[in-house]
């Protein structure tokens, strides 16, 4: 009886000595842990004062009205409530405030910060009433990389929407359902002649302001690399513009398509920047819809009211009185027809189209013969 009441009490002894290894390992793993989750926290709080460090030498200041650090164990997640931008190298400068900002590591890659924004977002010079109100359904933005070597970047909306603001009344701007902006190095280096590829995607974006052709949604895909940089280093995009015109670089416009209603165009080609900061070159853009494109920019009126056109009708008025008026007329009814002509014939997925020049002059823009509008200067 006492033998195996002694082998019972033991075998209980080796049982609990097991549980107390075993919970001493579980503390250890948890206390490990818990080191390792500090210590990459730490590593992403300094990857983040990093970038804000890079942001503020081109003149972008980020701040917060308070800032929290958690997410353990698995993730570091750091807070900013009541998060504001300064542009100083806007002109004139440029302040945004939003209600809060959440940046997201995970522990086993600091090196890659999400940032999700929560609106309202105003946008207005620093210390003024704001002049831009925007809001989201969600917006989120991805850094790869460290601030010394940034390798790639994207930000991504859901259900943006841009008002104006004039006192207590609005005008929409803009309204998407979804918008993507991605850049990467694709060649060289951050140090050594860096070429910058950037994507765009909209979708069923809209810009009523900008043109009343531009009040029907559209959807659009482009990509595009910028050559001619020295180096990647923290500086406003207008001197980055500046350094590619210096260099004779360009603009490579490798592909862009663009869809509105039975409008459909795809095209590529190569810009440059002059003196003035605006673009020159050409594009090869194959049309489907150029009828309706032509009438929705109001095309007749820009050819029929173009110097060029005042000229020869006034020369026909002194050979016969009248006849400019006629020319006018004619010049509009046989527009789409005419351009059609000066264009290659071809299809495009299946619907008859076009294939014409899209040049820039001195950032006039000219689809063929037409003047279809003009882009802003980059610097």
């Amino acid at each position: 009886m006492m033998m195996g009441g002694t082998t019972s009490l033991q075998s209980r002894r080796r049982t609990g000595r097991r549980y107390t290894i075993l919970v001493l390992v579980i503390l250890a793993v948890i206390a490990g842990w818990t080191g390792f989750w500090k210590f990459a926290a730490d590593k992403a709080q300094q990857t983040i004062d990093g970038w804000r460090a890079r942001e503020a030498k081109s003149g972008r200041i980020y701040d917060c009205g308070s800032q929290t650090v958690g997410g353990f164990p698995f993730r570091i997640e750091v807070t900013c409530d009541q998060a504001s931008a300064v542009f100083r190298s806007n002109e004139p400068p440029l302040e945004l405030k939003a209600v809060s900002l959440l940046v997201v590591a995970q522990v086993y890659q600091p090196g890659r910060i999400i940032s999700e924004f929560h609106g309202p977002l105003t946008i207005g010079q620093p210390g003024k009433e704001p002049e831009f109100l925007a809001s989201w359904k969600l917006a989120q933005s991805s850094v790869r990389g460290t601030p010394a070597a940034p390798q790639r970047a994207s930000i991504v909306f859901d259900d943006p929407v841009v008002d104006r603001v004039t006192g207590t009344a609005r005008q929409n701007l803009l309204r998407a359902r979804h918008i993507e902006v991605h850049g990467r190095i694709a060649e060289g280096s951050v140090t050594n002649k860096p070429v910058i590829e950037v994507a765009l995607q909209l979708d069923q974006a809209s810009s009523p302001a900008l043109h009343p052709a531009a009040a029907q949604p559209i959807n659009a895909t482009a990509t595009a690399r910028l050559r001619g940089l020295n180096d990647f280093s923290p500086k406003p995009w207008a001197a980055r513009f500046r350094e590619i015109q210096a260099a004779d670089g360009r603009i490579d416009i490798t592909q862009v398509r663009i869809q509105q209603g039975d409008i459909l165009a795809v095209g590529a080609g190569v810009l440059s920047i002059n003196g003035n900061g605006r673009l020159e070159g050409q594009l090869r853009i194959t049309m489907a819809g150029l009828e309706q494109f032509l009438a929705a920019i109001g095309a007749q009126q820009k050819i029929q009211a173009s110097p060029n056109m005042d000229k020869l009708a006034g020369a026909l008025d002194r050979l016969a009185p009248g006849l400019g008026d006629v020319a006018r007329q004619q010049a509009g009814a046989n527009l789409s027809a005419g351009i059609n002509m000066l264009g290659e014939q071809t299809t495009l997925e299946g619907k008859r189209a076009v294939t014409l020049p899209l040049r820039f002059t001195d950032g006039a823009a000219f689809l063929g013969p037409i003047p279809i509008g003009s882009t802003p200067a980059l610097f």
